[in-house]
């Protein structure tokens, strides 16, 4: 057993690039010795669920999926807004009653398995269902996945904190995120190699397999060492959530951070407008695979580059990343709305879908990473908590607007999330720095 955590430790430390690999900031003696298993349990944790993310992504997958079961394409277009608000709105309540528990991975591993039991139900709606009735189940089972996922959002980032040393956070999602792209393309080949059409056995088999990953991520983070975190303001958790909300309006670094995190969503809700539009010229399953593969390939290729960049700047990350992405939508916007999509290459939609996932990777390590380290303690849980209540009202509001705004012209939209991205850009450079301030 020495052994092995010797070569934890070794491992550790080459990734850490350090001498020492228990040398800790920012997080409480005690945890120090514990480092480098935790970072390794906490890192196949979550090289799991995103790879599972990967493979039921609102994004591109379940779009696909919907359309062939023959639901509405009406109900499409909530799928990325309920995914997200449905995880994030709950928060502030949530927050509140996690900080009465001293231990929070428990959350987190609840949290991982009930995701796993709504995407295995999803997977039987689709093998038993059809049409609206298929479609209204794989929404109503979205739900209650958003709902569990809020809880693995903001035990991780307080287990995050106890547990791994500050300016070693953002290489963790980075590896996290590469490890999972890579993986996601091989199982992506394997997947639709010679799948010219697929059915309704080969959507259950990828929900299936999606749902057994989030079993093996629990597994995994529960044996993760936490120490006991502190339990202030617990007592009353409703009243506490609501007042959380002055920190709007007391602390200014952070009312910044939330105003540019909301315009940096633009990164999130154009990517289903670029399906869309490809869709016009073909509705093959390996131009979905393209798009499955754009979105691993970004974050195998840049989320550890990013991750390595957010643990000197999240900061000048989140601004990198916003920039990219402004670009590409403005670029494919303009494009679409001016060109003619029949003269297009086939190849056009999932190159700029794989340009703008390579600036969204960016935009969530540099935003996670910033909101990690600008706070500590108990404020990390109230920041989390608060930020993504906003966040998850300002995604319902987006999605109704951008829902109405595809009836009259899906290129507009990516026009408008162009600007909304720009926008971005200048409100995190007014931002200031955490890592090294």
């Amino acid at each position: 057993m020495a052994k092995q955590d010797n070569r934890v430790e070794q491992l550790y430390a080459l990734i850490a690039n350090e001498e020492d690999a228990r040398a800790c900031r920012d997080i409480p003696q005690a945890a120090c010795r514990e480092v480098p298993q935790n970072f390794f349990l906490m890192l196949a944790s979550l090289v799991l669920t995103k790879l599972g993310d990967l493979l039921i992504s609102p994004k591109t997958v379940l779009p696909w999926l919907m359309g062939a079961i023959g639901a509405p394409s009406t109900l499409v277009a909530w799928l990325v807004p309920i995914r997200e608000s449905g995880s994030l709105i709950p928060q502030l309540a949530i927050g509140a009653w996690m900080r009465r528990h001293a231990l929070r991975k428990g959350f987190w591993v609840a949290g991982s398995i009930a995701q796993g039991v709504a995407v295995l139900a999803m997977a039987m709606s689709v093998w038993w269902l059809e049409g609206l009735t298929a479609g209204l189940a794989i929404i109503g089972f979205l739900v209650l996945f958003s709902l569990a996922r809020g809880f693995c959002s903001l035990a991780l980032k307080d287990v995050q904190g106890k547990t791994i040393p500050k300016q070693r956070r953002g290489r963790l999602s980075g590896l996290a995120t590469t490890l999972a792209g890579t993986a996601t393309v091989v199982i992506t080949a394997l997947l639709f190699y010679g799948n010219d059409d697929a059915g309704k056995g080969f959507y259950t088999a990828l929900l299936i397999m999606a749902a057994i990953l989030w079993g093996l991520a629990a597994l995994s983070f529960s044996r993760i060492e936490e120490i006991p975190g502190a339990t202030d303001g617990g007592e009353n958790a409703l009243g506490q959530a609501f007042g959380n909300l002055r920190l709007l309006l007391d602390d200014v670094t952070f009312r910044h951070f939330v105003i540019a995190r909301s315009l940096l969503l633009c990164s999130a809700l154009a990517s289903p407008f670029f399906v869309l539009l490809a869709q016009r010229q073909s509705d093959t399953p390996w131009l979905l695979a393209a798009f499955v593969l754009g979105s691993s390939l970004a974050g195998s290729l840049s989320a550890t580059v990013w991750g390595y960049m957010a643990d000197a700047s999240s900061r000048q990350v989140m601004i990198r990343g916003a920039f990219i992405a402004s670009a590409v939508c403005l670029f494919t916007g303009s494009v679409a709305l001016l060109g003619d999509d029949s003269h297009l290459s086939i190849a056009f939609y999932p190159l700029a879908f794989f340009a703008l996932s390579i600036a969204h990777a960016g935009v969530r390590i540099g935003r996670k990473t910033y909101l990690v380290d600008m706070a500590a303690g108990n404020q990390r849980t109230d920041y989390v908590a608060v930020s993504n209540t906003v966040i998850g009202v300002v995604l319902l509001l987006a999605g109704a607007l951008g829902a109405l705004a595809s009836l009259v012209s899906v290129a507009a939209v990516i026009m408008m999330l162009g600007v909304m991205g720009a926008a971005g850009v200048v409100m995190a450079w007014r931002l200031p720095e955490v890592e090294n301030p």
